[in-house]
């Protein structure tokens, strides 16, 4: 059965709105006419008459007598009206709310703005760029005073630059949560994901590990910089770096090739497969744990793991996980304090700088030294 579409003239409502939206229009530019819209969307004059009507009612247009429709201002007058009682509202965009460590995040987003006295509007894009769009424009439509976003897979570009540009061009200040898009400039909060890989693979290492495998979703900038600080430790120490023990993966990936390139490291003889893994994140690694059951080792006796971000699911395992630490609550709280003052302008001449985080590695039982029979197979 096919899903049924809306009536021709709200579609082309919805278009009008997603052009103001994205900054094609701008407040008190002209429109073209409706001779002009009809001939670009194949629509009727009366459905392009209708449509344009609406917007004026809803306080979208204006009508100039004899000079044609121009776009109102950033917010319809209706609009405005209704969200005057609310006071300030904050917008906050992560990949997801409801999993893994971004609730802790929003909790502390959540009270900062509590205790300012203003209001969170919510939204995820479940780490798909098309759903970042649909939110950022979502977002456009609201009597927003700044918006929080956290990047979709920021290591593949940023198709919405306009959006961001649309942003500016409404005088909405934002900040970016644990990266930022690299054609963007806007104050960014994150942990030294470099320093963190580093540090996760340097623990391993001082524990007598030699032959150390990494695992890291590279289709954001967390991922890759995690991946560079554990390629830089083990370079520095002359430890073997090949292919085989680095693997690469997407978002899409996550839940097959990870499982299946450890299968097959824990399938090589005592001698050649790793000793130790250094994860992407702790979801990862628990998942992991898994794999190393069914394989008939153990952790840490056979292998030692290290997560990342200090996630509920480090301590929820029998195995409880070294892992390096995320300030969750923290960061929300900071980047509603770096928002205000973006929002109050109180930042002298420059915008805020970066909030960077330095990565704390947390020991617990997924690490240990080398067994001696493992030491005598080097």
């Amino acid at each position: 059965m096919k899903e049924q579409l809306p009536p021709k003239y709200r579609q082309l409502k919805e278009q009008i709105i997603s052009w103001i939206a994205a900054g094609q229009f701008r407040p008190h530019d002209k429109l073209p006419s409706e001779h002009e819209i009809a001939a670009q969307s194949g629509m009727s004059r009366q459905t392009v008459r209708q449509s344009l009507g609406d917007l004026e009612a809803e306080g979208w247009l204006y009508r100039v007598q004899g000079k044609g429709t121009f776009v109102a201002d950033a917010m319809p007058e209706n609009n405005r009206k209704t969200a005057e009682p609310l006071g300030l509202t904050v917008g906050l965009m992560t990949t997801h709310i409801s999993d893994y460590i971004f609730p802790t995040i929003v909790r502390g987003v959540e009270s900062a703005l509590r205790a300012q006295g203003a209001r969170l509007l919510l939204a995820s894009t479940d780490n798909e760029k098309e759903k970042e769009r649909e939110s950022l424009e979502s977002m456009l439509r609201e009597p927003l005073g700044g918006l929080i976003i956290e990047p979709t897979k920021s290591a593949e570009g940023n198709p919405n630059f306009d959006y961001f540009l649309a942003l500016e061009a409404r005088g909405i200040p934002y900040v970016m949560l644990n990266e930022r898009y690299s054609d963007v400039d806007a104050p960014c909060l994150k942990v030294d994901d470099e320093l963190g890989g580093y540090r996760a693979a340097e623990h391993l290492a001082e524990l007598g590990h030699k032959r150390i495998a990494g695992f890291f979703k590279t289709d954001d900038f967390q991922g890759v910089h995690r991946m560079r600080g554990f390629m830089r430790s083990l370079r520095e120490r002359g430890l073997p770096l090949t292919s085989g023990s680095l693997l690469r993966y997407t978002t899409e990936e996550k839940l097959t090739k990870p499982a299946e390139s450890l299968e097959s490291l824990l399938a090589l003889g005592p001698g050649e497969r790793p000793t130790a893994i250094v994860c992407y994140n702790d979801e990862l690694a628990v998942r992991l744990l898994d794999i190393v059951r069914r394989s008939g080792l153990s952790v840490p006796g056979d292998l030692s793991i290290v997560g990342f971000d200090d996630a509920t699911l480090a301590t929820a395992t029998e195995v409880k996980l070294t892992t390096i630490e995320h300030p969750k609550t923290r960061m929300g709280e900071d980047a509603v304090a770096v928002l205000m003052r973006l929002i109050g302008g109180k930042h002298g001449r420059g915008a805020p700088s970066d909030v960077v985080y330095e990565p704390k590695l947390i020991m617990r039982e997924s690490t240990a030294t080398v067994r001696e029979d493992e030491l005598a197979n080097k």
